[in-house]
């Protein structure tokens, strides 16, 4: 009997894994997307996109883990930590990570992932052979010091990566808290994979090739860049800034034309070239409060740069009030279906 079936993304089991597929890639003749078409009475044709709205939850994991898998510890497992949390269980490591001073969210989001919980930040550090840092760009540091200071620098075979949205700047100062210790700069390029399948992980340093080799099951795709910390870190901070630069743009000028009564017009034609995401503007403003401080770090990279800093301060800015407003008040994992004219109404501040 098959194992597959309908239930909303759990555990990041999908239904190739499951029924025997070798690769997240749709091919007519993998048993695994045959089975995914199967189930989901969805075409084969949009097997490739892995809907994790159908999953699988096999009675055990999918890929037992060997003697030769890693430990990797979480360290902020929030909504993208819980998700790559999952896609490594998916390749069969053991992945640990601690509640330790974290939100019910977090605690959701972690069993839901299937992530073994641990008491405290000591307990998950002593287990790991890998610890993968992914807190909000203003923890960045604080979370090396900590990791640093609860026995991590003790640690001379200890992998740390970094993949926060910071400056190669302070990627420096992440790497220098964690003197002794081999650090990795890694960025994360796209959704969690427990929404969709694909991001990339953009990796530096000597180490890099460490986390490029951790078990992602395709759920991730692994880029190497060199053996440079602060790689890594620089182009998120120069994709970033399209990427949510983007969306702040949109949000302002959907605001705007609001404001003076040309919503539909704006959008109308703003759809015309593949630019109306007004979807994006609502998921973007759950996480405007993280943003703001990315905003901070792209301005100080371009700075580095010789550029002038006052561009992305100015973002900054728009997602601080961004973060103010009623539009805000929900979390990225949660969907919400919403018209741009209730996207601009919640953009009203808080009363």
């Amino acid at each position: 009997m098959s194992r597959c079936g309908a239930r909303p993304r759990a555990r990041l089991r999908v239904c190739w894994e499951a029924e025997g597929g070798s690769h997240p890639q749709r091919a007519a003749d993998d048993p695994g997307w045959v089975r995914y078409a199967q189930v989901t009475g969805r075409p084969l044709e949009a097997a490739n996109q892995a809907d994790l709205g159908w999953t699988c939850q096999p009675p055990e994991r999918s890929m037992k883990r060997g003697p030769s898998m890693p430990t990797v510890a979480i360290v902020s497992a929030g909504f993208m930590g819980s998700g790559l949390g999952a896609a490594l269980l998916t390749g069969g490591a053991r992945v640990v990570t601690t509640l330790e001073g974290r939100s019910e969210r977090s605690r959701r989001l972690a069993e839901s992932a299937g992530l073994e919980i641990l008491p405290t930040l000591a307990d998950a550090l002593a287990a790991a052979d890998v610890v993968l840092s992914v807190t909000p760009p203003a923890a960045a540091v604080d979370a090396a010091r900590s990791i640093a200071a609860t026995g991590g620098g003790r640690r001379p075979g200890l992998v740390v990566a970094d993949l926060n949205a910071v400056s190669p700047g302070t990627m420096g100062r992440v790497a220098r808290e964690l003197d002794g210790v081999r650090v990795v700069d890694g960025s994360i390029s796209g959704p969690p994979p427990s929404v969709k399948p694909g991001a990339r992980i953009y990796l530096s340093g000597p180490d890099a090739a460490i986390i490029a080799g951790l078990p992602w099951a395709g759920m991730v795709e692994p880029v190497v860049l060199g053996d440079r910390v602060g790689a890594a870190s620089a182009l998120k901070m120069c994709t970033g800034s399209v990427y949510k630069g983007l969306m702040g743009l949109l949000t302002q000028a959907m605001r705007t034309a609001g404001a003076h009564g040309v919503l539909d017009a704006v959008v109308d034609d703003l759809a015309r070239n593949g630019l109306a995401d007004s979807d994006g503007v609502a998921r973007a403003a759950t996480k405007a409060h993280r943003y703001v401080d990315e905003m901070r770090e792209v301005s100080a990279t371009q700075a580095e740069a010789g550029l002038s800093p006052d561009l992305f301060a100015a973002m900054a800015a728009v997602f601080a009030d961004v973060a103010s407003t009623r539009l805000a008040d929900d979390d990225p994992e949660n969907d919400r279906d919403l018209t741009p004219a209730e996207i601009v109404a919640r953009l009203q501040k808080r009363e």
